[in-house]
């Protein structure tokens, strides 16, 4: 590779050097070249390092003077015409393995169409639910973002990039951007050096570690810099800290908007972001556009500029570009594997087990097939709102609806009836917010929305069962989707309070894609099952988990907080010195509800019981580099074969920083018959024990251990340990 690359840069001029770092959205109004000039000639000339069509490809291969072949990265999330969950939701599986796989069929599928690089995992820690990109990401713990992070690399990239199923991964947002402040996308972010390697920075060096090819940057400050013009966050901390060797690209535009960050004109924030370490300029043309000005002035170094375009040829080798620049447009292979009957049914796998049973009173889940059941809800009978956030490829033509998963589930066993309900919303600024790229749409007048109210009551007085699919649609999350209320519309609030006044069993399927304020829900609705937004075979996967085909696993990876006032809330907090106690009033708390969350991290019910014995430990006192074992017998007491995701929590009560109360560090995802029993052990080793001290250092101190192993953050069982150096 080496010689190869000397060879091809030492035949580039200075535009075609700045042009490797260009990736075009297709605007084609570069300032290096006339305002005629469109999108093919910017590739003729050499001017495009990445973009996407095979048109832009061929031009690139066979006209332009040094046939250098193109990047072409697009946003695959969760899938790509085979739709997977949104990330959050798969997180909720606690399967690495069936996270791996989601990502490796979303390669396979969208290296058939052209499609080398992703811009996935997002890898952000995130703890403020009104985010909207919260719906990205894998949840608030870092232990777990941290595994996540390493399946999704091993995912899309394989053990080799050069295979053709093969796609090369980009880690975002490099970072801190899961913390803007008010949970507000874009925003600023501020914290300590101390939170940032504790609790933020995890997963970002665990998908370094996995080999992930690409970085990209966020929009956010860092220590009051931004991140895209931030020598210490990325060249300082990630490439000689941490030892990535790949290359970094900015989020779109994000070198323009540090002029608004007040780092200067575009020439000065180009130059800014070029020193830091970034290689690729993502539709922005500063790069392109002033570089050159700024080395004639001495503000940027040829061997800079050659640094740059170095690593992104590097990548454009190391996926056999060079080779065989058409590899990834493979009609006969797309013909094989989008949407093959294999990858449905990993989606209806994959989503099933992604769901969280929240409340199931009285046994009312698993639902059986007979009778007249109701199905009512905005979402009941939607396609699209299914997919979640970023998906692109897919028609809707293969997505199953609720309503249709359902009757597929039931065949003639049951008799399914359906109304509608409500809209999504009655509020103007949502409604709008959410058709920002529509015509304006005129609200429901409340005519209308009495009518569709009476019409399902209607339909609901004939059945046995009440189904009500609430929630949002798919554009209510991800970029640029923050909701400063996270609560359920009130125009579908007041039909579920209509369909809870008639008296029948009402089952609240939530499809969303963040965690919502449901302490009103809770306390009405005899069940209630978060399916998120479930991807291409959401409806079939619902119906599994309804009727008992598949008993529900899954377990929250974000908490759910009682109310917006709490947010942010998260179990791995920190204690104050005046903790929270009914007796006394001057202790942190509010006055008008709990501290506590509504759902804890980690929580979510199955259709079987799980009782945990007391922990046994083969020592109580250890010393050095030695193990402990610590174990619990778990039970299945109920009635079905279920699964259990046993989760091992470590407190460090005294130590030279205040540590959380909780840390996850470790799982084991076990399954059970009725009546069977289980020893799960987990062996923990001084590296379960370091954190980053005052002066980051990454360390243990000797004193006593809490260890907490149970079936949430919350319900543990504790045992005490002692360890010295």
């Amino acid at each position: 590779m080496d010689t190869f690359l000397d060879g091809l840069m030492g035949k580039m001029t200075l535009y075609e050097k700045l042009g490797q770092l260009n990736l075009s959205s297709g605007a084609g109004n570069s300032p290096v070249i006339s305002a005629g000039d469109g999108m093919p000639d910017l590739v003729r000339k050499g001017l495009i390092g990445a973009s996407g069509s095979k048109k832009d490809q061929e031009i690139a291969v066979n006209e332009s003077r040094l046939k250098i072949p193109l990047l072409s990265g697009r946003d695959i999330i969760h899938g790509c015409y085979t739709t997977f969950p949104i990330p959050l939701a798969l997180s909720c599986m606690w399967d690495m393995e069936r996270i791996e796989q989601s990502a490796q069929i979303a390669a396979s599928e969208a290296s058939t169409i052209g499609i080398n690089w992703t811009y996935s995992p997002m890898v952000d820690i995130c703890r403020d639910p009104r985010w909207g990109r919260i719906a990205e990401g894998g949840g608030e713990d870092p232990w777990l973002g941290s595994q996540i992070a390493k399946a999704y690399v091993r995912g899309y990239q394989g053990d080799d990039l050069t295979k053709e199923n093969t796609i090369m991964a980009c880690i975002k947002h490099f970072a801190l951007y899961g913390a803007a402040v008010a949970g507000r996308d874009y925003n600023t972010v501020d914290m300590s050096r101390l939170s940032m390697y504790q609790d933020y920075m995890p997963p970002y060096r665990a998908a370094v570690d996995a080999g992930a090819g690409s970085v990209m940057t966020s929009f956010n400050l860092v220590d009051g810099i931004p991140a895209t013009g931030n020598k210490w966050l990325l060249d300082d901390l990630l490439r000689k800290q941490w030892g990535f060797n790949g290359f970094i690209v900015t989020d779109f535009t994000a070198i323009n908007e540090m002029i608004n960050h007040g780092m200067g004109d575009l020439q000065e924030v180009s130059a800014l972001a070029l020193k830091a370490g970034v290689d690729m300029d993502m539709v922005g043309e500063g790069f392109i556009g002033t570089l050159e000005k700024s080395m004639k002035e001495g503000k940027v170094t040829q061997q800079e500029i050659d640094q740059a375009c170095r690593r992104i040829l590097e990548a454009k080798y190391k996926l056999g570009l060079f080779d065989e620049p058409f590899k990834y447009f493979d009609d006969e292979r797309k013909e094989e594997v989008v949407l093959s009957k294999e990858n449905k049914q990993a989606a209806r796998e994959i989503a099933s087990r992604s769901m969280v049973l929240l409340k199931n009173d009285n046994q009312t889940l698993p639902l059986k097939k007979e009778g007249t059941i109701a199905v009512i809800g905005p979402l009941a009978k939607v396609k699209a709102e299914l997919h979640g956030t970023w998906a692109f490829w897919d028609d809707t033509t293969h997505v199953v609806s609720v309503y249709e998963g359902l009757q597929n589930a039931v065949e003639d066993k049951a008799k399914l009836v359906y109304a509608k309900g409500s809209e999504f919303t009655q509020d103007y600024h949502l409604l709008n917010a959410y058709r920002m790229y529509e015509p304006k749409e005129i609200l429901p007048n409340s005519i209308e929305s009495a009518r569709l109210i009476k019409e399902a009551v209607a339909v609901a007085k004939k059945s046995d069962v009440v189904i009500a699919v609430l929630g949002e649609p798919n554009g209510w999350s991800g970029e640029a989707s923050c909701r400063a209320d996270i609560s359920i519309p009130e125009c579908q609030r007041e039909l579920l309070r209509e369909l809870l006044g008639l008296g029948k069993p009402v089952v609240l399927v939530l499809v969303n894609g963040r965690p919502l304020t449901l302490t009103w829900e809770n306390e009405q609705v005899d069940a209630m099952l978060e399916a998120w937004h479930g991807g291409i075979e959401a409806g079939n996967a619902i119906a599994d988990v309804l009727f008992g085909d598949y008993n529900p696993s899954g377990k929250l990876t974000a908490t759910f907080p009682r109310s917006v006032g709490q947010i942010p809330v998260y179990y791995n907090h920190k204690n104050t010195g005046r903790p929270n106690t009914p007796e006394d009033p001057y202790t942190s708390r509010y006055l008008d509800l709990p501290n506590d969350p509504l759902f804890p991290f980690g929580y979510g019910l199955s259709y079987t019981t799980f009782e945990y014995s007391d922990i046994t430990m083969n020592k109580i006192s250890l010393k050095g580099d030695e193990t402990l074992q610590a174990s619990v017998i778990v039970e299945n007491t109920g009635n079905y074969e279920g699964e259990e995701v046993v989760q091992l929590y470590i407190n460090d009560p005294v130590a030279s920083v205040s540590r959380s109360v909780k840390e996850l560090k470790g799982y084991e995802k076990i399954k059970l018959a009725p009546g069977e029993k289980k020893e799960v052990i987990f062996n923990i080793t001084t590296e379960e024990l370091k954190f980053f001290n005052s002066d980051l250092k990454y360390d243990w101190e000797s004193g006593d251990f809490n260890i907490y192993i149970g079936t949430n953050s919350t319900d543990c069982k504790h045992a005490v340990v002692n360890w010295e150096k």
